[in-house]
């Protein structure tokens, strides 16, 4: 091994003993680590069942079908109707709109279509397993103007199962394992090829392991999809009250462990900084887009933000004089969800913060006090001290 590649070793390993051995934190991570590892292990060992059984069904599906191929014989009308409607939903917009006979194989489409999917649709029903012939009685319009029955819909895309957004679990188990094989041969070769070999397996491994699209998982592209969650807490304090103090967003900081600054910039706009991974700071600026008093408080980034999110907040009376606060939030980080799964690992998403900064509030308005970043922090001081301040 080269002298670099130990050094980097012996750096890796020193900063994740100080991670882990911290007297103040690392009791918690190492117990986040703990459980994070159980319920991987029972989500893997899920996924091998699944995908199991998914091969063994694949596996009879396509002895069937070739059994199928050989036997001959006419195929029985109910059965062709089937297997065509089956495939409307890709073939055109309104399926509802498209009746289907059989007759001897012949199959009968009657119905109304628009005229832009009818010549796709005849030719991909006469590819059908099955189908000797097709008659068309289908009313063709160029519009759906004033035609109830072709109002809405789309029509979605027959896609390969490679691209889809979600991958079958064998395929999944199939793709991790092949990626698997490329990195460790990329780790030992030395050649161009090799390392570009070990790249494209540190993707598929990413793709099957966390079973998203890559553009999602390296957030590229404007169609990449974000982390959401939804969070709901019950406070014992009346929703004017804890509206009043959710909603004046400079005195976050003051009880939100990974916020450090919230500045307001005026006319609903105010800029936002974060603590990052690596304790490296992340700003951005936000807008409210909707503010109901007492009831519900929503924003979103500013166009071109580093980190893109939105979300809102809801407060409802319960029955018990106090506030049911409920916060649905979307957010793309600027490593993708790669990199969310990874600070999700460390306890250090938004999600876990957002659950640690929901019971400091609850803390903070139902007694009075709590603590955040080793400091006492007690409500008093917050309702005297100047907004915006530390």
């Amino acid at each position: 091994m080269s002298v670099g590649r130990i050094a980097f070793a012996g750096f890796a390993a020193g900063a994740a003993f100080m991670y882990f051995a911290d007297p103040d934190r690392g009791k918690r991570r190492r117990a986040l680590i703990r459980d994070q590892s159980v319920r991987m292990s029972h989500r893997f060992s899920g996924l091998m069942d699944k995908a199991a059984r998914d091969a063994a069904n694949r596996a009879r599906g396509a002895a069937c079908a070739f059994r199928s191929a050989f036997r001959g014989g006419a195929t029985l009308d109910d059965v062709v109707v089937q297997r065509v409607r089956s495939k409307l939903g890709r073939l055109v917009g309104h399926p509802h709109a498209v009746e289907v006979s059989s007759s001897g194989g012949v199959v009968t489409l009657s119905g109304l279509v628009l005229r832009s999917e009818e010549a796709h649709l005849l030719r991909c029903v006469k590819a059908i397993a099955g189908v000797r012939g097709v008659h068309n009685r289908l009313e063709a319009h160029d519009s759906s103007e004033h035609i109830s029955s072709l109002q809405g819909g789309r029509r979605r895309e027959s896609r390969s199962e490679l691209f889809q957004q979600r991958w079958t679990p064998a395929l999944r188990v199939a793709a991790g394992a092949l990626g698997g094989t490329l990195i460790a041969y990329g780790i030992r070769g030395k050649r161009p090829g090799a390392i570009a070999g070990g790249l494209a397996g540190a993707a598929l491994l990413g793709r099957a392991v966390l079973n998203r699209e890559l553009a999602d998982l390296a957030g590229i592209g404007d169609g990449a999809r974000v982390a959401a969650f939804d969070k709901t807490i019950h406070i014992q304090a009346p929703p004017e009250e804890v509206f009043k103090f959710l909603s004046d967003y400079q005195k976050l900081p003051l009880f939100m462990s990974h916020l450090k600054e919230v500045r307001d910039l005026g006319g609903e706009k105010s800029h936002w900084v974060a603590e990052g991974p690596a304790k490296i700071p992340v700003s951005w600026d936000a807008e409210i887009t909707q503010s109901v008093p007492n009831k519900l408080l929503a924003w979103r980034s500013v166009p071109g933000s580093i980190v893109e999110t939105q979300g809102v907040v809801r407060f409802d009376a319960n029955s018990h004089g106090g506030t049911r606060v409920n916060i649905r939030m979307a957010y793309k980080p600027p490593a993708g969800l790669l990199g969310h799964y990874i600070s999700a690992l460390f306890g250090a998403d938004p999600k876990s913060e957002i659950d640690d900064d929901m019971v400091r509030l609850k803390s903070l308005l139902e007694i009075g006090k709590t603590r955040v970043h080793g400091v006492r922090v007690e409500k008093q001081s917050l309702e005297v001290r100047p907004a915006g301040s530390a």
